[in-house]
């Protein structure tokens, strides 16, 4: 865990280590933090490198559940962020 939050720290941008520390928040109930996460990460990002970040936040909206107010509230912040 902590070599994880070390490495995504260390690089705000990569991706992968942004995913791992996302999907150690989700496990360990820290929802909002998970998401929080991935939407600064995608609104930092150029557009183009933006498909991966949308796909996993699709992911965890659906492990989350839909009707999650959490998952209503990322999917306002992620919606208002593609346009």
């Amino acid at each position: 865990l902590g070599e994880a939050r070390a490495a995504a720290a260390a690089a705000p941008h990569d991706i992968r280590a942004q995913f791992d520390v996302a999907d150690l928040d989700l496990a360990g109930g820290h929802v909002d933090d998970a998401f929080a996460r991935l939407l600064d990460l995608f609104a930092e990002l150029p557009s183009e490198e933006r498909a991966p970040v949308r796909e996993r936040l699709l992911e965890l909206f659906g492990v989350v559940g839909d009707a999650d107010p959490r998952v209503i509230r990322a999917r306002g912040r992620l919606a208002s962020l593609l346009f």
